[in-house]
C-alpha cells in the first residue's frame, strides 16, 4: 500500500486534538488509549499496596502495620488489581484498539456505547478512590459473607458500588465486541480466517456478557442485606452464607478466563510472527478457546472444597476442574509445535510470550494440585494458593500484556523502541516474578496461612526471598515506562509492518488513520501466511 498520499483525516494521536476531543471521541483506537491511561493508574495503586505488604512481611513480627491496616491493604490490592486492571487490561485496551483493525472494520458496532463503557469504568474507579480516602475496606477482594454483611465496620457498600458499576463496563465492551465480530467483518473474512486474537476476544466477550450480571446481582444482594437487614446470606436472619460463595465463584472462576483468554490470543499472534510459521492446529486452537470459555462455567465449586458443600459435589467439581485443563494443554502443545522447526527470533514481544507460556504452565500444573480434594484440604488458605493465583493472573496475564504492548507499540505510535532495553526488561520481569512467588509455593506447602501480617519465624527466609523478588519485579515494571516514554518522543519511525507480520492491522499506516483503512480491505486467504522457507524474518 502506498504511503505517499496523506491520510484523509489526522491520526488519532495528532497533537492538534484537544482534551475535549479525547473525552468525546468515538474512535475505538483513542478509547483504547484512554483505557491504557486509566488502568495504568489503577495498576500502580495496587502495586503500591503490594509493595507495602511485602515490606511488612520481611520480618515475622507485625512491626510496620497494624492487623486492620494490613487487611485494608490486601483488600485494596485485590479489588483494584482484579477488577480495575486484570479484567480490562487486554480486552478494553488492545481489544478496543485492534479488533476493528483485525477484521477490516472502520470502528466497533456501537461507538457511543464504547465511550460510555470507559466513563462507566472511570465512575466505578471513582467509588474505589473515595473508599480509600474514607478509610478503606477490610473484607478482602472476595467480599465474603457474613463478614461483609454483619461484622465489618469499614466502607463495604462504597467498595461494592465501585465493583458493581465497573461490571457494566465489561458488559458494554463484551456486547460491542460480539456484535462487531458478527456484523462488521471485511469481505472474504469468514469465521475460520479470523486471527486467534479476535477469537480470544470473542470468547472472552461471551464470558463477560453471561457471567458479569451474576456478580452484579450478588454484590447488590450483599449491599441490600447490609443496609436493610434482609435475610439473604445471614443465617441469623434466615439466609444462607454458602449461597454467596456459589454465586460469587460462579462469576469469579469464569473471570479467570476473562483475564487469560485474551492473553492466549496475544501469545498466538506473537509466536506465529516470530516463529515465521502459521499457528499449528488453527482449528483446534479456536475450539480450545471456546471450550475454555464454556467449561469454565462448570468448575466454580472447586473454590469451596472446605466450605461444607456435599462431598459428592466436590468430587464432580474436582473432575470438571481436571477437564478444563485439557483445552489449555492443547494451546500449550500447539504453541510448542508452532515453534518447532520455525525460524524463531527472540525480540522483546517473543521473550514476553515465552515467559507467559512458562508461568502459565507453572500456574496450571499447581492448579491441578488444588483441584485434587485431598491436597486442597491441606493447601486451602495458604500461600500455595496465593502463588498459584499470581502465576496465572499476574505472572502470565501481565507477561502477555507487556508482550502486546511491545508487539503493537509501533502500530499504535508509529515509533520503535530500544530493543535491547526491552529484552532486558522482559528477562528481569521473568526472574523477579519467579523470585517473588515461587518461595510462596514452598511456604504454603509447609503451612503458612495467607492474609496474616505476622507469621512464625521458620518462614522468614522464604518471605525475604519473596520481598526481594518483588523489588526486582518493581524495577521490571518501571523500565518500560522509561524507554517507551523515550520512544514516544524520540523513537525512530516505524513502517506499517516492522515485524513482517501478517494481518489486516499491519496493512494500514502506523499509526492508522481515523477510519483505519483508506480503501475497504478484502481477505482472500487464511491467517498467518508466513513462509519460513523463503526466510521472511522480522
Amino acid at each position: 500500500m502506498s504511503t505517499i498520499a496523506a491520510a484523509p483525516e489526522p491520526s488519532y494521536i495528532d497533537v492538534s486534538y484537544t482534551l475535549r476531543s479525547w473525552l468525546t471521541t468515538h474512535d475505538h483506537k483513542r478509547i483504547g488509549l484512554l483505557y491504557v491511561v486509566s488502568i495504568t493508574f489503577f495498576f500502580f495503586i495496587a502495586a503500591v499496596a503490594a509493595a507495602i505488604m511485602r515490606v511488612e512481611l520481611l520480618t515475622p513480627a507485625g512491626d510496620l502495620l497494624e492487623a486492620d491496616t494490613y487487611n485494608k491493604l490486601f483488600t485494596v490490592h485485590g479489588v483494584v488489581m482484579v477488577w480495575f486492571f486484570l479484567i480490562p487490561s487486554i480486552p478494553a485496551t488492545f481489544g478496543n484498539f485492534l479488533l476493528p483493525l483485525m477484521i477490516g472494520a472502520r470502528d466497533v458496532a456501537f461507538p457511543r456505547l464504547n465511550l460510555a463503557s470507559w466513563y462507566v469504568y472511570s465512575l466505578g474507579g471513582l467509588f474505589v478512590i473515595i473508599t480509600l480516602i474514607a478509610g478503606g475496606v477490610d473484607t478482602g477482594w472476595t467480599f465474603y459473607t457474613p463478614y461483609t454483611t454483619m461484622f465489618s465496620n469499614t466502607h463495604v457498600v462504597a467498595a461494592i458500588c465501585g465493583v458493581f458499576i465497573v461490571g457494566f463496563s465489561s458488559i458494554f465492551t463484551g456486547l460491542n465486541f460480539i456484535v462487531t465480530v458478527h456484523r462488521m467483518r471485511a469481505p472474504g473474512l469468514n469465521w475460520f480466517r479470523l486471527p486467534l486474537f479476535v477469537w480470544a476476544q470473542y470468547a472472552t466477550s461471551l464470558v463477560m456478557v453471561l457471567a458479569t450480571p451474576v456478580l452484579a446481582m450478588t454484590l447488590a444482594l450483599v449491599a441490600i442485606e447490609r443496609i436493610l437487614q434482609v435475610g439473604i446470606f445471614d443465617p441469623a436472619l434466615g439466609g444462607d452464607p454458602l449461597l454467596f460463595q456459589h454465586l460469587f465463584w460462579f462469576y469469579s472462576h469464569p473471570a479467570v478466563y476473562i483475564m487469560v483468554l485474551p492473553a492466549m490470543g496475544v501469545v498466538s499472534e506473537v509466536i506465529a510472527c516470530f516463529a515465521r510459521r502459521p499457528v499449528f492446529g488453527y482449528r483446534f486452537m479456536v475450539y480450545s478457546l471456546l471450550g475454555i470459555a464454556v467449561v469454565g462455567f462448570t468448575v466454580w465449586g472447586h473454590h469451596m472444597f472446605v466450605s461444607g458443600q456435599s462431598m459428592y459435589a466436590g468430587m464432580v467439581f474436582s473432575l470438571l476442574s481436571f477437564l478444563v485443563a485439557v483445552p489449555s494443554s492443547i494451546k500449550v502443545f500447539n504453541w510448542t509445535a508452532t515453534l518447532y522447526r520455525g525460524s524463531v527470533s527472540f525480540e522483546a514481544p517473543m521473550l514476553y510470550a515465552l515467559g507467559f507460556i512458562a508461568l502459565f504452565m507453572m500456574g496450571g500444573i499447581t492448579g491441578i494440585w488444588l483441584a485434587a480434594l485431598a491436597a486442597d484440604v491441606h493447601l486451602t488458605d495458604t500461600y500455595f494458593v496465593v502463588a498459584h493465583f499470581h502465576y496465572i493472573m499476574v505472572g502470565a496475564a501481565v507477561m502477555a500484556y507487556f508482550s502486546a504492548i511491545h508487539f503493537w507499540w509501533p502500530k499504535i505510535t508509529g515509533r520503535l523502541y530500544p530493543e535491547s532495553w526491552a529484552r532486558l526488561a522482559a528477562i528481569v520481569m521473568f526472574i523477579g516474578f519467579n523470585l517473588a512467588f515461587f518461595p510462596q509455593y514452598i511456604a504454603g506447602f509447609l503451612g503458612m496461612p495467607r492474609r496474616y501480617h505476622a507469621y512464625p519465624p521458620e518462614y522468614e527466609v522464604l518471605n525475604i526471598l519473596s520481598s526481594a523478588g518483588a523489588a526486582v519485579l518493581a524495577v521490571a515494571y518501571v523500565l518500560p515506562l522509561i524507554y517507551l516514554g523515550w520512544s514516544l518522543l524520540r523513537g525512530p519511525r516505524a513502517g506499517s509492518s516492522p515485524w513482517g507480520a501478517t494481518g489486516l492491522e499491519w496493512e494500514t499506516t502506523s499509526p492508522p488513520p481515523r477510519d483505519n483503512f483508506r480503501r475497504p480491505p478484502r481477505v482472500d486467504g487464511p491467517p498467518y501466511a508466513y513462509d519460513t522457507e523463503r526466510g521472511h524474518g522480522p
